[in-house]
């Protein structure tokens, strides 16, 4: 399988618009976002090679990614 990104904007193509919004205006949800597209990275670097690491921390990172895609849901889905 090969290896990718999850950026927010193609995990909620439907939701596209409330993400830029809440990105310019809600500082929760950019810090959030922030923090979600920092784990992306760091899993998508171990996950190529560049970063070695033990299964178990990357996951806990995927876990970590996982729990703030599901917050980020819920602010979208009362935006």
């Amino acid at each position: 399988m090969p290896l990718s990104h999850h950026p927010l904007i193609t995990e909620f193509p439907e939701h596209k618009e409330a993400i830029h919004c809440l990105k310019m205006g809600d500082a929760h949800f950019q810090a959030l976002m922030e923090k979600y597209e920092e784990l992306d990275k760091h899993v998508f670097r171990i996950e190529d090679g560049s970063e070695p690491s033990e299964d178990s921390y990357v996951e806990n990172l995927k876990k970590e990614r996982l729990a703030l895609k599901d917050d980020i849901l819920q602010m979208l889905k009362a935006k």
